[in-house]
């Protein structure tokens, strides 16, 4: 057997896996007797399952090893990328093996499990991504990949249509308008925006004027108190009936852009607050990087800030740069006088002139001892390519889920700050 046919088997029998646990999840909200559950072992279906997991299960520690290593190592890039996830859904052995394998982003650089998608970026090298705006839907689809040589597949609709079916959807997020503001609910697929789903992984919310936005994040921050408490609320006596959970949300960064009042010529003007991320993730330190998708049910603030939500004061001795939040703000374009325009250099990943564009460097003061290469690092990039389509560079200490949470800012109305 060849090797590639190997992989493939192995996807056969984790799709009947799948199919098997689907048709189970259909009947979820009846009452089945225990003589006639589907699941009992000995139905015919999940034993014919069971048995094949089972062979691929007993599988010597060291072959599966070079197997699963030989596989991570042969498919760096989606749809290739696809076959890692295929080994760790075979069974539990070969899903632990696969964790152990496949490193974070920061480590390899690659998006595979869903959960990369909440761990920071690379530090050398940034992932590049492409959004892409749908108008009739309010939804903004994130997808992997897109290099300058290919910007000329995007400038037809259906094209684009096609070439983004090809592509790696990462996140979708959906424009909801409220009374007071505008949300931006962000998940996993691109049909199912509900809060209760388990594909929700966070919003961005919007005060009236657009000039100001909240990033909640569905994954709570390091806090042992909040999560303890949380775990003590999900027990329940086991004769009672658990009370419906609802996802929690975490606000991980606050945005602002600068009025413009006096309508003065020039670009927008940002800055992001990361409360989640230390100032020190620039220069050497870490930002948090979760391993598994964890809910908390009680809404908290980040540590990083004091009680009031206000950020420390750096010159204070007692503080520390491990408790001051990084700050993110625009990097300042230059005028060209003979294109009569606000320029910066995207090194090609831009092409189309529009409000929206935009760097983000480090916002740091004299005191916090940062370099003045890590100052001028571009950490986030977004910028037009083609009608309704963006790209998106992003790297350390940000996460894909954040960047995109920051790009769907750029969206919005914002009439007071052009």
């Amino acid at each position: 057997m060849s090797f590639t046919s190997f992989v493939w088997e192995i996807g056969n029998i984790s799709n009947k896996s799948s199919r098997k646990r689907h048709r189970l999840r259909r009947g979820q909200a009846h009452i089945t007797p225990e003589a006639s559950s589907s699941s009992s072992p000995g139905s015919p279906g999940s034993s014919t399952v069971q048995i094949e997991q089972r062979q691929w299960a007993n599988l010597p520690p060291e072959l599966l090893l070079d197997i699963i290593q030989r596989v991570e190592q042969r498919e760096q890039c989606w749809p290739g990328r696809r076959d890692v996830v295929t080994c760790a859904s075979v069974c539990q052995s070969w899903r632990e093996i696969t964790k152990d394998i496949v490193k974070t982003p920061e480590l390899c650089g690659f998006l595979t499990f869903p959960i990369s998608l909440k761990q920071p970026g690379p530090r050398d090298t940034p992932i590049q991504c492409f959004i892409r705006r749908e108008r009739a839907t309010s939804t903004f689809r994130l997808y992997m990949g897109l290099s300058p040589g290919n910007f000329s597949i995007f400038l037809g609709e259906n094209v684009c249509s096609d070439s983004c079916e090809l592509s790696k959807l990462l996140l979708a997020a959906k424009r909801v308008r409220r009374a007071t503001g505008t949300d931006f609910v962000i998940s996993l697929v691109g049909d199912d925006f509900s809060r209760s789903s388990n594909k929700y992984v966070g919003k961005l919310r919007s005060n009236f004027l657009g000039t100001k936005f909240n990033i909640f994040d569905s994954q709570p921050s390091k806090d042992s108190t909040v999560c303890s408490s949380c775990e003590s609320c999900r027990k329940t006596h086991p004769g009672k009936v658990a009370p419906r959970v609802t996802t929690s949300n975490n606000n991980t960064a606050k945005i602002s852009y600068e009025l413009n009042i006096l309508r003065t010529r020039g670009p927008r003007r940002m800055q992001c607050i990361m409360n989640s991320i230390p100032v020190s993730a620039i220069e050497g330190g870490t930002a948090p990087t979760p391993t598994a998708f964890t809910n908390c049910l009680d809404e908290h603030s980040s540590p990083l800030l004091d009680s009031a939500g206000r950020r420390p004061q750096v010159g204070s001795t007692s503080r520390s740069m491990q408790n001051v939040p990084l700050v993110l703000k625009n990097k300042a374009p230059r005028w060209h006088e003979q294109l009569q325009c606000w320029c910066l250099n995207f090194k090609g990943r831009v092409t189309v002139a529009s409000v929206k564009n935009f760097q983000l460097v480090a916002a740091v003061e004299p005191s916090e001892n940062v370099t003045i290469t890590e100052q001028e690092n571009v950490i986030l990039q977004f910028g037009k390519i083609g009608k309704d389509i963006f790209t998106m560079d992003y790297c350390y200490p940000l996460s894909a889920f954040q960047a995109f949470a920051i790009c769907l800012s750029s969206f919005d109305t914002k009439p007071v700050c052009e």
